[in-house]
């Protein structure tokens, strides 16, 4: 298993630069749909799915 830098760069680029504004950041998702000019439904999919899935490879089996 990788280290947290590596399973983020194992993300695709849009789910990653959507995470990295999130939790990196500390953006909202409003503040992310806003800057990307994408719907904030669509920001709040990305940020769920790729936090379900980097908490799925850090943790396997759970």
């Amino acid at each position: 298993m990788g280290g947290l830098s590596e399973l983020l760069a194992s993300l695709p680029e849009e789910e990653r630069f959507i995470l990295t504004m999130h939790y990196i950041r500390s953006m909202s998702a409003k503040e992310i749909s806003e800057t990307l000019g994408v719907p904030e439904r669509a920001v709040q999919s990305v940020i769920t799915s790729g936090k379900s899935r980097l908490l799925s490879a850090l943790n396997p089996g759970q």
